[in-house]
């Protein structure tokens, strides 16, 4: 059994604790049953990192809303979040680092007296409270590391120093040349304002009369169970909500049907389904994103700087595979696996 097993056992756990304690009621809270978006494995790299976490407890991301482990991070790291857009087979290319090729990357740099200062990748940290004083010194492990040559540890923002090791974020511009950068150009990282909330719309059309607000029993053991029988077909459900979050406002189960013919599939969930339901189709089920996960670890088992991994929603933005920098390697190990099936988010970037 690996650390990922340990994490997935762990929480298949809690959640079963979890929905055995609850009440049953004729209106479920279908917020805490179902989520906005098919729940994605992700699978931090540091995975060992992670069981540590979950001593500390379990918590609801704000994204998947499905019991993870949320390790803290410190303001410089979560400065860091890659918010790229994906790639598909189409761009994959578009994202390739070749020697000598001029790159981008933002991130966190670690300078380690007497060697050369690095770019790291953002990688899972452990939930340790440490008292003042104690922290430990920043460390980066050398296959999530890019060597820098050129930079000015001066002109790094949010400076700190951890015992003698310096620390702090950039913006890098440079030519790459087999896990280096030799910077050309540096300053402070790009800032955004995150986007502002805006509620899922219903991808279906709303029926005679218009969504209603009733009873739904998605979270019920007759939906769960007939759901997880069709896995190799599904993927959800979420919860979507057409007219706000008020108290008697409808909701609407939205399922993805990956596999199989949409109008069998309504006339089959109507002989168990209660509520307001829209069927869509869905690039990927849920065996299918099992599948692939299944095929990245042995890639993530190579050290090739592959930072972590998760399923997609309902949308076709593909399997997110977060990694420290796409080079003819990297591509060559993912390339069996599909990279039309892959969203690539890496740190360093090409300029072309």
């Amino acid at each position: 059994m690996n650390p990922t097993d340990k994490v997935d056992d762990l929480l298949a756990k809690a959640g079963a604790q979890w929905r055995a304690g609850q009440p049953s009621a004729p209106e479920p809270d279908l917020d805490r049953i179902v989520q906005s978006k098919r729940p994605r494995r992700w699978v931090p790299v540091l995975a060992a990192a992670s069981v540590a976490a979950i001593a500390a407890g379990l918590v609801l991301l704000p994204d998947a809303k499905e019991p993870a482990v949320a390790p803290p991070v410190s303001p410089a790291s979560a400065a860091t979040t890659d918010a790229t857009p994906g790639t598909d087979s189409g761009k994959a290319e578009d994202l390739l680092v070749r020697n000598g090729d001029k790159v981008t990357a933002d991130g966190v740099v670690i300078a380690v007296p007497g060697k050369d200062p690095v770019l790291c990748a953002d990688l899972a940290q452990t939930a340790i409270g440490y008292p003042p004083g104690k922290e430990p010194a920043p460390s980066c492990p050398a296959s999530f590391a890019v060597k820098l040559v050129g930079l000015d540890l001066d002109k790094l923002s949010n400076p700190t120093t951890t015992k003698g090791v310096r620390s702090g974020t950039a913006h890098l511009v440079g030519v790459w040349s087999n896990r280096t950068i030799t910077v050309q150009e540096q300053g402070p990282m790009p800032t955004s304002k995150p986007d502002p909330y805006v509620e899922e719309p219903v991808p279906c059309a709303a029926p005679a009369g218009g969504w209603q607000s009733k009873p739904s029993n998605i979270g019920s053991q007759t939906m769960i169970k007939w759901l997880d029988a069709r896995a190799n077909q599904v993927t959800g459900p979420a919860v979507l909500y057409p007219k706000g979050r008020s108290r008697n406002a409808p909701v609407v189960v939205r399922i993805g049907v990956a596999h199989g013919d949409l109008d069998e599939f309504r006339r089959e969930i109507a002989k168990v389904y209660e509520g307001n339901l829209c069927v869509v189709r869905a690039r990927f089920s849920r065996t299918d994103v099992d599948q692939l996960q299944a095929a990245l670890t042995p890639v993530f088992d190579q050290q090739l700087g592959l930072s972590g991994s998760g399923g997609p929603g309902l949308s076709d933005d593909g399997f997110t595979v977060s990694l420290l920098v796409l080079d003819e390697k990297v591509r060559a190990a993912l390339v069996p696996i599909g990279l039309d099936k892959l969203t690539l988010r890496p740190k360093v970037k090409p300029l072309r």
